[in-house]
């Protein structure tokens, strides 16, 4: 593994690149102080934080503001930028809605025994007998998903079967839907489907050149493997020492868990 200037060009990056849960986020779903101190004082050296996220935009509204970071967030593992601050959509790049019924189509067939859910720009849906272990908005839409992904473009496609262990059904997921979308997971007994070519990287490249910076100036944090694309595309990727093993095996450096603020480390290294 490389250290920090191994990879990293000219020293200090331009820009910080993190996940959120299970990275930046503490065990409970917070900003620590010592992380908001650390992410202070980058940015008081002019130094651009970005989060990139796999939550949709209703799940990420009061966290530029928690953490300082700018305004502009990469959400649902890149497949868009959504502006807090305008409550707007500044990039998107969907699952067309006829490949996205498609593999809805043939999940049903291949394991009958999954339920989907769908994210939509602002809008959620879900299939009726989807479980849900978490608030879901009011206005969420309920029924068949399949119709739902027909009518409109979807940002992501997400599958669960708790009938099946987690990797098995990342598994079946990959091997019905081969190379027509992107495939990951964040944990959580779910995976998702962007269209092809959208992952965090596709996203970080987006809000870098909305910056003006290489993605070489970028380091960047993370912890599953929706990270993976991100960690492999900044200049220096670090994982939490909490990560998944495929993400601890590509990172340039591994640093204390999140609940030990690892990302706070790193930054106040870097900037002593």
């Amino acid at each position: 593994m490389g250290g920090i200037g191994g990879a990293m060009l000219n020293g200090l990056p331009r820009l910080v690149a993190s996940d959120l849960d299970g990275t930046l986020l503490d065990p409970d779903g917070e900003v620590s102080v010592r992380t908001r101190r650390a992410l202070d004082a980058v940015i008081a050296r002019g130094i651009d934080v970005v989060l990139v996220t796999g939550r949709p935009p209703r799940w990420v509204r009061s966290l530029p503001e928690a953490t300082g970071a700018h305004s502009i967030v990469v959400c649902a593992n890149g497949a868009l930028l959504y502006d807090v601050d305008e409550h707007a959509v500044i990039d998107h790049a969907p699952l067309p809605a006829a490949l996205a019924a498609e593999l809805v189509e043939h999940l049903r067939q291949d394991a009958p025994g999954c339920h989907f859910a769908c994210e939509m720009t602002f809008q959620f849906g879900r299939d009726t007998a989807y479980p849900t272990y978490r608030p879901t908005p009011e206005d969420t839409l309920l029924g068949d998903v399949l119709e739902m992904v027909r009518a409109n473009d979807t940002t992501k496609l997400i599958v669960r079967d708790d009938a099946l262990e987690h990797d098995e059904l990342v598994r079946v997921v990959h091997a019905v839907v081969g190379d027509r979308a992107e495939v990951t997971h964040s944990g959580y007994g779910i995976v998702e489907l962007s269209a092809l070519g959208v992952d965090k990287a596709r996203g970080l490249r987006v809000a870098c050149a909305r910056h003006g910076i290489d993605t070489a100036d970028v380091i960047a944090f993370g912890d599953m493997p929706n990270d993976l694309p991100m960690i492999r595309l900044a200049g220096h990727g670090v994982a939490v020492a909490n990560a998944h093993a495929d993400v601890l095996a590509i990172a340039d450096e591994i640093t204390a868990s999140n609940a030990d603020d690892g990302v706070a480390q790193v930054l106040e290294r870097l900037l002593a």
